[in-house]
């Protein structure tokens, strides 16, 4: 068994002396193990930190072994994400978010949106809704998207300001105020798919959509019983000191 693509670095664990056990997300081949030998080595230890992309090709006898990895280096991007609290926080917690999804299932789509994710982090005007934007997806691609695309009691698309914890679904301000306390707030950004998050965006913002996200994804784990790796509550530190010290008249 082989194949060939590009892969983004999630975790490299010791295995022995010399060699690493690679975890990496392909957009043909999903969330991937496979052994790398030598990967402690002065040369590649540098290539396998994650957020770098690495071409792989990967041989194993049959397709359910864990198989080895032959790597060569694509975009080391690991190296500015680590001069940042909010790049180093943000690829730890997008790594443990990764690792909700089963293993070797093509994601395309997730693929692509963690290399946007990853080219960004350290542009604290754009960092935080692109995160929001990538839970969004991954939440999809675990089968409990969210529709926001018109209201769940009256069909509006018009003035969405909520979302129901029960359905998932889009609520308009006007069916969902006398119910407001039990909804989640919707911030205006995630109902524009043509503006990607600025300055325009206040913390208020940030923080809604990440209460949202986080809403789904615990009830995703606490079904799992797995347990949030608190990677979270860190990002969310570094972002909004980051904002403090970037946009402080946004707070």
């Amino acid at each position: 068994m082989e194949w060939t693509g590009r892969g983004i670095v999630l975790t490299a664990r010791k295995h022995g002396e010399n060699d690493v056990i690679l975890e990496v997300l392909t957009p043909d081949h999903g969330r991937h193990l496979g052994l790398v030998r030598g990967g402690r080595s002065k040369r590649l230890r540098p290539v396998l930190q994650p957020g770098n992309e690495v071409h792989l090709t990967w041989k194993a006898r049959l397709s359910d072994h864990l198989g080895q990895f032959q790597i060569d280096p694509l975009n080391l991007r690991a190296g500015d994400l680590m001069n940042s609290s909010v790049g180093l926080t943000g690829v730890q917690h997008l790594a443990f978010l990764v690792r909700l999804l089963p293993e070797r299932q093509s994601y395309s789509g997730l693929f692509n949106a963690l290399s946007v994710v990853l080219d960004h982090l350290n542009a604290a005007e754009t960092a935080g809704a692109l995160i929001i934007r990538f839970e969004l997806e991954l939440l999809r691609e675990l089968g409990i998207g969210l529709d926001l695309s018109s209201c769940a009691a009256t069909g509006t698309r018009e003035d969405l300001a909520y979302v129901s914890p029960k359905s998932a679904r889009a609520v308009s301000r006007a069916a969902g105020l006398p119910y407001h306390e039990k909804l989640l707030p919707l911030p205006s950004f995630l109902l524009d798919g043509q503006r990607q998050a600025g300055s325009e965006l206040t913390w208020s913002d940030i923080t809604q959509g990440f209460d949202l996200t986080s809403f789904f994804l615990n009830r995703h784990l606490q079904e799992r019983e797995a347990r949030d790796s608190g990677t979270r509550s860190q990002l969310l530190g570094a972002l909004e000191k980051r904002y403090r010290e970037d946009f402080p008249w946004n707070f």
